[in-house]
């Protein structure tokens, strides 16, 4: 291979994600740009493989991640895939995450600078592919957010733990929203560490290819406007102490204001993914990441098995009508019996990150 090349690409992806080696730099595109990058089993296994070849790889000395096109780096899992699965009965969606959940562990502990550039919309899988790394790049185009309940499921990915450790309670108000975050909110959750102007990126990409991480982004660093959700946190925390859902949503229309507007969104998506959701933020508190990442598929596997994950995906996606009729329709509908059931072991389904990762 020359100094300056592409990859051969793993697992035969070479129309959805390139790997190329520009100077002392590893990078990573996702190319589906017609889709914002979503990220299909073959990109998360092309991109394990490639990634484990380059922690060991002398010639690389960081990594950066990056979408093809304007968009985003990438709008999340491809849960039109994920849908068509569900209809077949299949096991293609419980190995995607098993693959996927690997690739953002490797990504939490790699042993190089792993850069992301999350420019544009970056969400739910996206965030799983990015906000686990070492350098995390946010610009005044970025547009970061969790949306699953809106589709009738839970934030994962790791995305439980990462918004559990937000200040106060702006983590449990952005998984119950799913709202669009800005580079300046991801800033504050901690879902980033820097800000830099979209314009820059290239030539920041540029820079990476010979100088140190932290020099470069230094250079390009910036000052990031205000962040709208810390404007807001006084009366987020207060409204979302607790482990209630519907005594959430009653404070929140007790505080009136733009506050009901929130509660009026949470109060449209899926009863069952806003109760699972929030009970998964409070039990996430003190796992690892690999724990975590065992908490969300045990959840995952169960929404596969139940209506609204299906029902959400065809009302937001496949017809669009905008209309997913929940069961049980409502909050007061979902018992702590029903929340807890989505956490039981899954026996010999488990996904055993903790435990590999103990045996390497």
């Amino acid at each position: 291979m020359t100094e300056q090349g592409t990859e051969p690409n793993a697992a035969g992806q070479a129309a959805e994600v390139r790997f190329e080696r520009r100077g002392r730099l590893g990078v990573i595109t996702l190319d589906r740009p017609k889709a914002v990058n979503a990220l299909t089993a073959g990109m998360a296994a092309a991109m394990l493989e490639q990634l484990t070849a380059w922690a060991d790889d002398d010639a690389v000395a960081a990594v950066l991640v990056r979408g093809a096109g304007e968009r985003g780096l990438c709008a999340g899992g491809d849960i039109v895939a994920i849908y068509r699965d569900m209809i077949d009965g299949g096991d293609a969606t419980a190995d995607f995450w098993a693959v996927e959940y690997r690739l953002n562990l490797l990504i939490s502990e790699y042993p190089k600078p792993y850069v992301a550039f999350m420019d544009g919309l970056v969400l739910g899988g996206g965030v799983g592919i990015s906000a686990h790394g070492s350098v995390r790049i946010v610009t005044e185009r970025t547009r970061m957010g969790m949306p699953e309940t809106t589709i009738g499921f839970v934030p994962d990915v790791g995305g439980t733990l990462l918004l559990s450790r937000s200040p106060g309670e702006t983590g449990t108000h952005a998984a119950l929203t799913g709202a669009h975050l800005s580079g300046a909110d991801a800033l504050f959750l901690g879902l980033a560490d820097t800000f830099v102007p979209a314009a820059q990126l290239p030539d920041l990409a540029a820079a990476l290819e010979t100088e140190p991480v932290d020099a470069a982004v230094a250079r390009f660093a910036a000052e990031a406007p205000p962040s709208v959700l810390a404007a807001q946190q006084e009366w987020i925390d207060v409204c979302y102490a607790g482990d209630d859902a519907e005594e959430i949503l009653r404070r929140l229309r007790t505080v009136g204001g733009e506050a009901v507007d929130v509660a009026d969104t949470i109060a449209a998506k899926s009863p069952t993914a806003v109760k699972v959701a929030l009970a998964s933020l409070r039990r996430v508190r003190g796992l690892s990441l690999a724990e975590a990442l065992e908490q969300e598929y045990r959840v995952g596997l169960r929404f596969l098995a139940g209506p609204d994950f299906r029902e959400g995906i065809r009302a937001q996606v496949v017809d669009k009508d905008r209309t997913p009729h929940w069961q049980p329709a409502s909050l007061a509908e979902v018992s702590l019996d029903d929340v807890e059931a989505y956490f039981a072991p899954l026996g010999e389904r488990e996904l055993k990150l903790s435990k590999e990762h103990d045996n390497v």
